[in-house]
C-alpha cells in the first residue's frame, strides 16, 4: 500500500516527515520515478496524469491537494475511481481571512487611498459603519469570520440552507433579490459549467450602484471586459481578484492596471501539510476501513 505525493517535491518532503511520524504503517513517496507504479493505491496530485490508468494499474483513491477539482478533466479519469477534494481548516481558515480582509479593504476605501498616496494627495472620505453595509456571499465560507464586525450578512446557494447571523437565499428564484442586496459580493463558488463566467456584466447591473466584488473562486468565474466596463462606468467601485484567468495575466493587462483593482497571486487560501496530511491519513484509513470518504467528488455536480 503506497501513497505516492507527485507535486512540489520541497512539500513533498514536508508531507513525508509528517507521514513517518503519524502513519509509519503506509508507505510515503513524492518521487515518482522511485516508486513502483504498481504498488501506488493512493495518489495526490494537483494535475492528474493523463495516462493515469495505464500508468497506476492498482490505484484505488485519487486525492486532488487543493480544494477544488475545476483542473480534471474527469473524461479522461476511470469512472470506478474516487476522487477527493481536499477539505482541510487551514484551506477555510485562511480564506476566511483573506475575505475579511479585502471586505475591509474595499469598505474602509483602501482601494482610493492607494491613489491618494500614489498622486500625492491627502483627502479622508467618509465610510459608512458597518451595520449599514451588506455583504452578499455566493457560498457559505467565511462568513462566520465577517460576524463580528456587525455587517448585514446575506449567503446564497444552490440549495436552502441556515446560517447563524445571515440571511439565506436558494436558487435561481432567488438569485436576483440576493444580487439586489450585496453591496460587497464575494464569490467562492467552486467552477463548474453552470458557475463558469457567472460574475459578467448582466450580474452587475443587478447589484446595488456602486457595489464592488471579491473573486476567490476561480479566473473563469469572471467575464474581465464586463468587469473593466462596469468599473469605468461606476457601475461598481472596486473589485479585489486573487485569481485570474490566465494567470498571471499579462504584464500590460488592463486588470493589473487599473487603479480600482486590487490583484493579489492566489494566495487567498494554501493547502497547509500539517491538518493536510491528517485529511489524507484519515481518509486513506476510512477507505481500507470502506467507511464513505470525505471530501468526495460528486462528478456531476464537479465538485
Amino acid at each position: 500500500m503506497t501513497f505516492l505525493y507527485d507535486a512540489d517535491a520541497e512539500r513533498g518532503a514536508e508531507w513525508a516527515a509528517l507521514f513517518a511520524e503519524r502513519a509509519p504503517e503506509i508507505a510515503f513517496h513524492y518521487c515518482a520515478d522511485a516508486v513502483d507504479p504498481r504498488s501506488v493505491k493512493y495518489l495526490g496530485v494537483w494535475h492528474p496524469p493523463t495516462d493515469i490508468s495505464a500508468k497506476y494499474p492498482n490505484l484505488e483513491v485519487l486525492f486532488s491537494l487543493g480544494a477544488g477539482v475545476d483542473q480534471f478533466d474527469f473524461d479522461a479519469l476511470p469512472a470506478e475511481l474516487p476522487v477527493v477534494r481536499m477539505i482541510e481548516p487551514g484551506i477555510s481558515d485562511a480564506m476566511a481571512e483573506y475575505v475579511t480582509l479585502a471586505v475591509l479593504a474595499l469598505h474602509r476605501d483602501l482601494l482610493a487611498y492607494r491613489v491618494q498616496q500614489a498622486g500625492g494627495d491627502w483627502q479622508p472620505l467618509r465610510f459608512r459603519p458597518p451595520g449599514a453595509l451588506r455583504i452578499g456571499v455566493l457560498a457559505k465560507t467565511s462568513l462566520s469570520a465577517l460576524q463580528p464586525f456587525g455587517f448585514q450578512l446575506n449567503a446564497w446557494g444552490r440549495s436552502r440552507q441556515s446560517i447563524g447571523g445571515a440571511i439565506c437565499f436558494a436558487g435561481k428564484a432567488e438569485m436576483d433579490k440576493f444580487l439586489s442586496q450585496s453591496d460587497i459580493l464575494v464569490c467562492l463558488l467552486p467552477l463548474t459549467s453552470k458557475t463558469a463566467r457567472i460574475l459578467n456584466g448582466a450580474l452587475f447591473a443587478k447589484l446595488p450602484p456602486g457595489a464592488a466584488i471579491v473573486n476567490c473562486g476561480r479566473g473563469s468565474h469572471l467575464v474581465q471586459a464586463d468587469l473593466l466596463v462596469a468599473l469605468d462606468s461606476g457601475r461598481l467601485s472596486g473589485a479585489v481578484l486573487d485569481v485570474t484567468d490566465p494567470e498571471p495575466l499579462p504584464a500590460d493587462h488592463p486588470l493589473r492596471l487599473h487603479e480600482r483593482v486590487l490583484l493579489t497571486p492566489h494566495v487567498a487560501s494554501m493547502t497547509q501539510p500539517e491538518t493536510a496530511v491528517e485529511v489524507v491519513i484519515n481518509n486513506i484509513r476510512r477507505h481500507q476501513a470502506g467507511q464513505p470518504l470525505i471530501g468526495l467528488v460528486d462528478r456531476h455536480r464537479g465538485y
